[in-house]
């Protein structure tokens, strides 16, 4: 049973952490419930590290876009010393947003309402009519951790983040051939999905729906027909490859305690993409000399969901906007000097994750709608799926306070 932290949520969800089953899904209202939802972000999201958004949106000095979670507007922009930073969209005089479109490209921040003017690194420059005494450096705006990582925006809310390191190294250890922070965003697509965010974890999770819900998916990333022998023989083949194409094989499984995978796994022999016949679709990324690279997979909870083949990539963030309601932002990326329609197309980059995905929130949302039931009582995981259960007790750690007991190097 887990330990429930002093400063943890309310007795009623405390409740609900002690009794959960282990292996089976969850109660109810950690699916439905306001109260739960709302320890979820302050417990869960803004404790832990988010996936925030891609860099290469903002290669330029001045140049910006904003993302909001839970009530916050943050400000990602690229400094004068071509360094990113997350600033709170929110003015140190009376509060006003300051920027108030997406993305753009300016010179200063200045606040609509009052005209103060702050800098790219959020330090305030002026504050027209106010007392020559005022202590600017008082009022800059205030900063959200951040990371850049293979031009990946991480962040956390929390005044003590987790470690990073770690999970840091791993990713760009992974990623450094790839070169994605200099890739090109080819295709951007925002969903709202009906679903409580951790159905939609738990669905990640598992491919026991795989073979009736992703024919696309089993077709390209899974054996039909191989035997067991030949399977292994395959993979160890692709990793002696790999390796000697310099290739990482730094394999990290999730626990209860880190929230984090990493790993490279092969196609099915023919297959070198991810794609719906298995080909390439779009020029080798970065350094890549070969066009099978396998399948790289890289997760960490919340909210950050990616894989890369050897052409493209994709990446999913999650961020939860109501108990049953999640959007999902899907950013493909492609060789930066690719050009659309004559190195690659859209639909085919984009069409064996997007039709993938939408299978998913179909899933998804099915499935709410069935535990909305007044009828609705957990059920046992099978065999096939022991990485929901992994994520749940994860969550629930999380939900308790459990993982603020470690010290940073146990993350």
């Amino acid at each position: 049973m887990l330990a429930i932290h002093p400063s943890s949520a309310n007795p009623r969800i405390a409740d609900l952490i002690a009794r959960r089953r282990p292996g089976w899904s969850l109660e109810q209202p950690f699916y439905t419930d306001g109260d739960v939802f709302a320890a979820d972000l302050e417990r869960v999201f803004r404790r832990n590290w988010l996936f925030a958004g891609h860099a290469n949106r903002i290669p330029q000095a001045g140049d910006y876009f904003l993302h909001d979670f839970a009530g916050d507007s943050l400000i990602f922009i690229r400094g004068d010393d071509g360094e990113v930073r997350g600033l709170f969209n929110m003015c140190r005089h009376r509060g006003s947003h300051i920027c108030l479109e997406l993305a753009g490209q300016t010179r200063k921040l200045v606040c609509p309402y009052h005209q103060w003017v702050y800098e790219k690194d959020g330090s305030l420059a002026a504050a027209p009519g106010m007392p020559p005494d005022l202590d600017r450096g008082e009022f800059g705006l205030f900063p959200v951790a951040t990371r850049v990582v293979a031009g990946m925006i991480f962040i956390c809310f929390a005044k003590e983040p987790p470690d990073f390191t770690g999970i840091g190294e791993a990713i760009h250890g992974h990623l450094k051939p790839y070169e994605l922070g200099r890739a090109k965003i080819c295709h951007t697509r925002t969903y709202q999905v009906r679903a409580n965010w951790k159905l939609m974890e738990e669905n990640f999770r598992e491919c026991y729906h795989c073979p009736v819900g992703h024919p696309e998916y089993c077709r390209v990333a899974m054996p039909q027909g191989e035997s067991p022998e030949e399977i292994a023989a395959y993979r160890v083949a692709q990793h002696e490859r790999w390796a000697r194409s310099g290739l990482s094989l730094l394999d990290i499984g999730f626990t209860a305690e880190n929230g984090f995978h990493c790993a490279r796994y092969p196609m099915r022999p023919g297959f070198v993409t991810e794609s719906l016949d298995g080909q390439p679709v779009a020029p080798l990324l970065g350094r890549l000399s070969e066009p099978d690279a396998g399948i790289l997979a890289i997760v960490m909870f919340p909210n950050f969901w990616f894989e890369a083949s050897a052409d493209y990539a994709c990446s999913m963030r999650r961020t939860p906007l109501s108990p049953t309601l999640c959007e999902v932002e899907a950013t493909w990326l492609v060789h930066p000097d690719a050009v659309e329609g004559q190195d690659y197309d859209v639909e085919r980059v984009t069409a064996f994750w997007r039709i993938t995905g939408e299978q998913d929130w179909t899933l998804c949302e099915n499935n709410q709608a069935g535990v909305n039931s007044s009828r609705y009582v957990p059920g046992p995981y099978a065999p096939a799926e022991r990485g929901p259960e992994t994520f749940v007790r994860w969550y629930l750690r999380a939900l308790a306070g459990e993982h603020e007991r470690e010290p940073a190097s146990a993350r």
